[in-house]
């Protein structure tokens, strides 16, 4: 047998643990060579020895589990898919040490987290912004959350990824369907925002959209669009379609130029808007490969009613041209 790095060789024989985890474990003291403590995760192993590995049972999170009500689409052993409703912020930060998604999981999931990273707590792969409604994958376990993460760091170009959004816009896309390529970075002005820059300063950045529909046809005020991300950065769809000049209804933070757009919109159709209050929009179409079966998973989660009565005072006003004509 050909020597190899330890790390490797115990990740080979450890499928349920990423190798960052095998490393931290080895360097922790928790593998012995022939009864021998192995520290080094370079070291090199060859047949004929006896690896010992202590797993050791995971600590508690450190965000305590509250019991929120969540819309489980898809559960099992190794990952769960949520449909998340709008408010809620995923991951505990500044200003939002409780009351998160991951506080959900965690009072949800209890022992079936079996440890990220030796850590009872749920793996987040990817993001909504708290205002995003839609669908999500968490991991339960390292496995899960390794093989997830390099899913979505490859954003589906060479992997079975699938990831699409509805977006209600102002006003219409010149072209119907298109492609944003335009790099991102955090505005040095305002922290909280994320701006169009050039290549040499942020990360590239892709966004592929489709008009579906126009509202209203004759001289529409707004559109409805499906996106798709090739690429996964902060903010990505709502900077892109102000980009295009077409910036999603409700964005406070990169439509507020458009608040005028509103005056032209019908008494109906401007409380619609009003009781949006966020971005419109919806994380609808979620698919990727289960990391332990190979299975390939597709979800679809139909616009909350937000979104949908919004749409439907827009479409509305179509029925009221008609039939005034």
């Amino acid at each position: 047998m050909t020597a190899d790095r330890l790390d490797r060789v115990l990740t080979r024989l450890q499928a349920d643990l990423s190798r960052s985890r095998v490393q931290a474990l080895i360097r922790d003291g928790q593998v012995a060579i022939d009864d021998v403590p192995a520290l080094d995760p370079n070291r090199k192993v060859a047949g004929g020895v006896r690896i010992t590995l202590t797993v050791p049972p995971p600590v508690p999170a450190e965000p305590a589990g509250e019991a929120i009500d969540l819309t489980i689409v898809y559960e099992d052993d190794d990952l769960i898919v949520i449909d998340k409703p709008s408010g809620l912020v995923v991951h505990p930060a500044a200003g939002h040490d409780s009351g998160t998604l991951v506080n959900a999981l965690i009072a949800h999931c209890g022992e079936s987290l079996s440890g990220i990273g030796g850590v009872k707590r749920p793996g987040i792969v990817h993001r909504l912004d708290k205002d995003t409604s839609g669908l999500l994958v968490v991991a339960k376990n390292d496995l899960a959350h390794q093989a997830l993460a390099a899913q979505f760091a490859d954003h589906g170009r060479t992997g079975p990824l699938e990831r699409a959004y509805l977006a209600i816009l102002w006003g219409v896309p010149e072209r119907r369907r298109g492609t944003v390529d335009a790099p991102l970075a955090r505005s040095t002005h305002n922290r909280e925002k994320i701006v169009v820059v050039g290549e040499d300063r942020g990360r590239y950045a892709i966004t592929h959209y489709e008009v579906l529909e126009a509202l209203p046809p004759a001289q529409p005020l707004a559109s409805l669009v499906r996106c798709e991300l090739e690429t996964g950065r902060t903010h990505q769809i709502r900077v892109h379609m102000a980009h295009l000049g077409h910036p999603l209804l409700g964005d406070a933070t990169y439509g507020s130029g458009f608040k005028t757009k509103a005056n032209r919109l019908s008494e109906t159709q401007r409380e619609a808007l009003d009781a949006l209050n966020r971005q419109a929009l919806h994380a609808a179409i979620l698919g990727f490969e289960h990391p332990r079966s190979g299975e390939f998973l597709r979800f679809e989660s139909p616009l909350p009613p937000d979104m949908a009565a919004l749409l439907e005072a827009l479409r509305a006003e179509i029925e009221r041209q008609s039939v005034a004509k």
